[in-house]
This record gives structure tokens, sequence and C-alpha cells, in this order.
């Protein structure tokens, strides 16, 4: 692994691509420094009369494009480093895909499947009160993340509401559709990604049905991804949760393995008819060995930090799709596009979920209702334009897709920023 921190790995990468789009060195130095950090200690009564105490944190990076937006994660490795880091990544993927949004990122040290329901919520409603004047409509809008969901979003809102004493849906998103919460909020990491992929397999004169897909991480937006490309003819031939892999040359029935996972817990290779599952022949692989399968696209959709220096000459995938954040470190970023693996950068490629986290807000703050139909829409226009932008960038430069979707981030955010003044500005005679 890098010896970089997460945080520190992030920034190399934006002040590297930040000069390479010849961004003036004041704008580098505003945005290598996030806006306000807010680290809190939650105490909780828990189910056996107990209290506990949690760590928590949240981080608007920037605002200098519009209210910061950004999720909440519960993870027991949750620290105030990553948290840094994902609200920076948050920043660029607002930029990225147009959106009139800073970035921002929160969560809390925990394991969630260690609480109980009422335990849970608790903690939920505690994160929310010490924040409470941390965030808002138009300051900072959460959003789920890893090990959160709209439940837990909705006792979020609940509680901000109860403070507040006003009614206020547009302070979260990824809400219960009965709160206010937007319709295509669950699959829309995963069909942004997949429609990047889409366009990405046009852009190579690639024919879906000859193409093998592996996903690392089956969780929401790896199983959306995958059910996507399996409908679009794809073979999805390995997927993977933290448990560990499985592979199948003849490829799996997506939708199989997901029910199978609901009911389970677990990933296992069958094949289900209704309610009857039958095993299929396959193979118990590792994490580290899926990222290595010969395929023709390779999916990371867990954490970040799976391709490093270390086994970035192993990947053999002729096309990487970044669904986890961060999972290419800087260092073998180079490493990967000299192998000519042509990758679809995390600030991309995951930013179908804030895209409908942004159309909810908007339904939220204007009173209107958007059907499904308008929602996929809105999306595919939005990420459609957002993966031109960067190919023809890309080309044009003879660059990687990550450099051209971050030149486009860093020009609209110094842009911004040129326009209240720097240095230049007033030293000029």
């Amino acid at each position: 692994m890098s010896k970089n921190s997460t945080f520190e790995d992030a920034l190399l990468r934006v002040k590297s691509l930040a000069k390479l789009a010849d961004i003036n060195p004041e704008i580098i130095d505003a945005i290598s420094h996030p806006k306000e950090i807010m680290s809190v200690c939650l105490p909780v009564r828990m189910d056996n009369g107990s209290k506990r105490y949690f760590r928590a944190y949240r981080c608007r990076y920037n605002n200098i494009l519009g209210p910061t937006k950004g999720g909440i994660r519960f993870h027991p490795n949750v620290n105030i480093d990553e948290v840094q880091a994902l609200a920076l990544w948050m920043t660029i993927k607002c930029a990225v895909v147009g959106l009139p949004f800073g970035g921002s990122k929160g969560g809390i040290t925990v394991d969630p499947k260690l609480l109980s329901p009422m335990e849970l919520e608790r903690l939920s409603r505690a994160y929310m009160r010490s924040l409470v004047d941390f965030i808002g409509p138009q300051r900072d809008i959460p959003a789920p993340d890893v090990n959160t969901n709209s439940l837990i979003m909705g006792w979020m809102m609940d509680e901000y509401e109860s403070i507040k004493r006003s009614h206020s849906p547009a302070v979260i998103t990824g809400k219960p559709i009965a709160l206010g919460g937007s319709l295509g909020r669950d699959d829309a990491t995963g069909r942004g990604a997949y429609l990047c992929t889409l366009e990405l397999i046009k852009k190579m004169t690639w024919s879906p049905t000859e193409l093998t897909v592996a996903v690392q991480g089956f969780g929401n937006g790896g199983y959306h991804v995958a059910r996507l490309l399996q409908r679009a003819g794809c073979k999805i031939i390995a997927v993977s949760d933290s448990k560990g892999a499985i592979y199948a040359e003849s490829g799996f029935d997506v939708d199989s393995l997901w029910e199978e996972k609901q009911r389970s817990r677990q990933i296992k290779a069958v094949y289900c008819n209704g309610s009857v599952c039958e095993t299929v022949e396959h193979s118990v692989i590792t994490n580290e060995t899926l990222l290595e399968l010969e395929v023709d696209i390779l999916i990371p959709a867990a954490l970040e930090g799976v391709i490093t220096k270390d086994n970035a000459n192993n990947i053999k995938a002729k096309a990487i799709i970044e669904i986890a954040n961060g999972p290419i470190l800087f260092e073998a970023d180079n490493i990967i596009f000299n192998k000519g693996i042509k990758v679809v950068p995390d600030v991309l490629a995951n930013a179908g979920g804030v895209s409908v986290s942004y159309f909810e807000w908007v339904q939220n703050l204007s009173g209107q209702t958007w059907d499904l139909e308008d929602i996929h829409l809105k999306l595919k226009d939005k990420m459609i334009f957002a993966f031109s932008e960067a190919w023809d960038l890309a080309q044009q430069r003879q660059c990687s897709l990550r450099e051209a979707a971050y030149i486009n981030a860093l020009h609209k955010i110094s842009a911004a920023t040129n326009a209240l003044g720097t240095q230049q500005y007033f030293n000029q005679k």
C-alpha cells in the first residue's frame, strides 16, 4: 500500500492535474485546504442501559460552486483523513457533471451490523443533533453512503425538522419516497456507471455481447451496474463482497446472485427460478485474484486503494469503471495508462448518485414530483454530456479520461474563484 494517507494521495492527484490544466497556483492552494471540518463524539444509550461513545465527522470541503453535497457512511474504518479525501473527490465530482454543488462528506466510526435497530436510530439522530447548525438545504446536504440507507436518512431529516420546527425535506437526499425522496435514487449510482460504460463501448466500437465483466463489491452500486450490463448483453463472470469472490467462465445470472445475497447475506453461485435456486459450476477466488482476471471490463465497486503500484502491472482488463471512490491510487495511474487500459474515473463513473440527489433536492425546493422516466432521461443526458466532455478533451490532449475529467472540473472551479478576484486581479496596475 502507499505510504501516503488517503487524503494525501487525493491531494497529490489534484495538484498534479491542476498544474497540467495550468490552474493559477493561488487556486491550487485554495482547493488544497478543506473549508470546514466537524469532529464530534456522540453519546448513545444502548439497549442494555449502558452508554457508548462514537466518533463522528463532517467535512465541508469547498463551496465555491454552491452548497456542499456528500454522503454519510457508517463504517469501523471511518476517520478524519478518509472523510477529507471523500469530500475533496465530491468537490471534483460535482464540477465534472455540472452540478451547482461543492463537496462534503461525513461518517461515524461504527460497525452498524453490531447495533440493534433502535440503537441505530439513536445513533443516527445523535449525529444530526450534533450537526444541525453545520448543515442545511442551502449550506450542506447529506445523503446515504456506505452502510446507510433511506431509512437512516429519514430519521436524520425527522430529527432536523424537530429541532428547527419546520418542514425541510431538501435538507437531505436519498430519503424514503413517502418522505420526499426521488424515484430512481435506488439504482442511480449503478445506472450512471452503466451509462458511462455504454458510451465507452460505443467509442471503442466493442460489441456488448462479446464482453466479459468482473465486479469487485456486490453492494447496491455493483449490483445495479452488473444487472444493467447483463441486460445489454455483457457476460458477468466474477463478483465479490468483503468475504471473497466467485468466478464462472460461463457467467452468472446477476439477479439470482442478488436474491441469494439478500436471503443469506452471502454471495453464492446460484441460478434461481422463482423460489428454487440451483448451484452453478464455479470457482472460489480471492478479491485480489478477481482484480487480475483476464476480463474486458473490471469494475471496482468496493473501497478505495485496491489497485496500487504493486498490483497494477497484473491488471489485464481492457477497461476499468471506477464505482468505488479512489480504487486506483495515484502511484498506479501511469502504470495503468501506459498499459493502454481505459479508465472511467470515479469522479465521472459514480456521479449518477449525486446527480439524482440533485434532482431530489430540486424537486423538494420546488414542490414538484418527477416520474421515473423523466429521472432516467435527465440522468442519461447529464452522464452522456459529462462523459463526452471528458472524452473529447482526452482525445484532444492525448491524456487519460481521469486527467480530462479533472481538468474540466478544475477549470469550472477556477472560473468561479477568478470571478471573485485573485492576486493577479488585485495587483494589476
